[in-house]
């Protein structure tokens, strides 16, 4: 019997960290994920990520969509929209095709609206350097 692959509905939270926690590291997810807590490293994903009043995060971000009640300092490009409501603060810079800033909400970013996301590369590999060979004249 074949099994039936499961669907993630972008308007259900799929992912939670709460208040109370922190995290470093790299976070990546489908469907949509809320941060409350405090997050140190690198987020991936074309979904839909929720800062909370309460959420801390200082990263690179690159997602589909991402939705900031709470504070972000870091690097942030967004296939589809920022939205940046009254509470928000975002420090950085900001690469999406919609964005959205609410009055009272604090920002201090560079900002392009674009529809000419980059597409995700992972970081280049330097090349393993070889030894001279002295050769004799």
């Amino acid at each position: 019997m074949k099994e039936k692959r499961r669907e993630f509905d972008e308007d259900k939270i799929t992912g939670f960290l709460d208040q109370e926690t922190e995290l470093k590291g790299d976070l990546s997810f489908k469907g949509s994920f809320r941060i409350d807590g405090r997050f140190k490293g690198n987020i991936n994903s074309s979904s839909v990520l929720v800062v909370g009043e309460h959420g801390q995060i200082e990263a690179d971000i690159k997602v589909g969509t991402v939705i900031i009640d709470g504070q972000i300092k870091g690097n942030i490009q967004a296939k589809e929209r920022v939205e940046i409501h009254s509470k928000g603060r975002v420090t950085g810079t900001i690469l999406t095709p919609k964005l959205v800033v609410e009055e009272g909400a604090f920002l201090e970013a560079n900002c392009q609206t674009t529809d000419k996301i980059p597409p995700q590369t992972p970081p280049e590999k330097t090349p393993k350097s070889t030894p001279e060979i002295n050769q004799p004249e």
